[in-house]
């Protein structure tokens, strides 16, 4: 007679070997690992799940998983770093680039009740991320920014504490980095916001720099909350621009949006945004054009009102966008 199951650990997950990126696993291709399950509980969904733990190295940190695989498979991330398996990129920029709506919920009464409801969905799938509709100027730019090669400086140790306060004795033999550590946005994340990609530092560094090389540098004037889309479908409307830009950007709500401006005589737009915020974050999303109808719409920002000088964003036949 099978034993009874515990009634206590229904939902818990159990599994054989980890979801990792080459960078975390290491490149010892004969790692040693230690299984233990239901060791913790899952850094999003709070569900007991199988812990690994391994040295991806010499002079490396040891790592462990803090997700379990369920969430991984829903986000399509590695359970250590929580980057993206097919790019190696914060789940912000992978979201914000192919403009993917954030599903998994982050309070913590439907977290669990969710990751139980999607295991039977994953049953057979790698994940529930269906990037093959994405828009091709989005492709490109996760293809630009996805490192090509692991990245094992990430798996270095952690700063020795001993040695920041001036108080270790084991000079070379300490197992820890004898540095200072870096206080910035970049030191100060947490799972949470990482793997839901809510204000991931890392990802907005990476978005921001790729903007300022696609020549979408933010104005210094902070008045300037406006966008200039040219190059137009022929079949364009101000509906249709209206209906496109939500789509691209999912993160960002109607409301946020004060107006688009459509010129047909010359096949452009202007789209006014009620905040600065989302107006650069839009122009992140867009740092490689806009697809519109199988058609790359050209992005750049608006002028300020009291700009007199410089290159006009669109055509000189045009009334120039300014701040509203």
């Amino acid at each position: 007679m099978p034993p009874k199951a515990d009634i206590n650990k229904a939902g818990w997950e159990q599994s054989d070997f980890p979801i990792l990126c080459e960078t975390c696993l290491g490149d010892n291709a004969f790692v040693r690992m230690s299984k233990q399950e239901y060791g913790r509980s899952c850094g999003t969904c709070a569900r007991p799940f199988t812990v690994f733990r391994w040295n991806p190295g010499t002079g490396m940190r040891y790592k462990t998983t803090v997700i379990c695989q369920t969430c991984a498979k829903i986000k399509n991330v590695c359970q250590t770093c929580l980057l993206d398996l097919e790019y190696g990129l914060p789940t912000q920029v992978r979201d914000t680039a192919l403009a993917l709506q954030h599903e998994a919920p982050t309070s913590d009464i439907n977290r669990e009740y969710y990751a139980q409801n999607m295991e039977g969905k994953l049953e057979g799938n790698r994940s529930l991320l269906d990037s093959g509709k994405a828009a091709s100027a989005g492709k490109e730019m996760l293809k630009e920014l996805a490192r090509t090669d692991p990245y094992y400086k990430r798996n270095r140790p952690h700063v020795c504490s001993f040695f920041v306060k001036g108080e270790c004795k084991r000079g070379n033999e300490c197992p820890y980095r004898h540095e200072k550590p870096v206080e910035n946005d970049l030191s100060k994340q947490n799972i949470q916001d990482r793997y839901h990609g809510n204000n991931d530092p890392v990802a907005r560094k990476i978005m921001s720099t790729h903007a300022v090389n696609q020549g979408l540098k933010p104005p210094d004037d902070q008045s300037v909350m406006s966008l200039f889309l040219s190059s137009l479908p022929a079949s364009a409307t101000e509906e249709t621009v209206r209906t496109r830009v939500l789509q691209s950007l999912p993160m960002i709500q109607p409301a946020q949006l004060r107006s688009v401006v459509y010129v047909a005589k010359s096949r452009c737009a202007f789209v006014n945004f009620k905040d600065r915020a989302s107006a650069e974050l839009a122009a992140q999303a867009w740092a490689n054009g806009l697809d519109m109808d199988s058609e790359r719409v050209g992005v750049r920002w608006g002028r300020s009102k009291n700009s007199t000088t410089g290159k006009n964003p669109g055509p000189s036949t045009v009334p120039q966008p300014v701040a509203t």
